[in-house]
């Protein structure tokens, strides 16, 4: 575990559950099951990665880690591309009042398939460890050696 992403992950969680507490609340859009979480933050790449996970939204996260260098800097609005073990993701760069820059990618919106908060929680950790595993290797079958198809036929 990595105290400084887990950080950087609660203060963003604080400042979400401002918003939903000042201008989401009570909005058909939310489910109110469940409440803001920081789930799952880590350091991957010199950033602190996550799922936010809120009644209106579960995003995959990235933000600055606290200690290291500064992010380069990009525009809100901005489509960065992340390499993961598990593939590219595409995160939308936003600018967040009283927070800085995040780095988000949507798993689910709105939320309302959920019945619990451990259930969006539970979701959320399988999300991250899908993201952060490799995919299987495959490994071709004669046949595939042959033809150029990679697997066996």
């Amino acid at each position: 575990m990595n105290a400084a992403a887990i950080a950087a992950g609660e203060l963003l969680a604080v400042c979400y559950r401002a918003i939903g507490r000042d201008r989401m609340a009570g909005l058909p859009i939310c489910n109110p099951v469940l409440e803001v979480d920081a789930v799952g933050f880590g350091a991957f790449s010199g950033e602190a990665f996550g799922v936010l996970l809120t009644p209106w939204c579960m995003n995959l996260v990235l933000v600055g880690l606290p200690g290291t260098p500064d992010r380069p800097a990009l525009r809100a609005g901005t489509i960065r591309d992340c390499a993961f073990p598990s593939g590219t993701i595409a995160f939308t760069v936003t600018e967040l009042d009283g927070f800085g820059r995040v780095d988000a990618a949507s798993l689910f919106s709105p939320m309302h398939e959920f019945a619990s908060h451990a259930l969006a929680r539970a979701t959320a950790l399988a999300a991250l460890e899908a993201v952060l595993a490799a995919p299987p290797k495959v490994v071709p079958g004669r046949r595939g050696l042959l033809f150029g198809r990679g697997t066996a036929a």
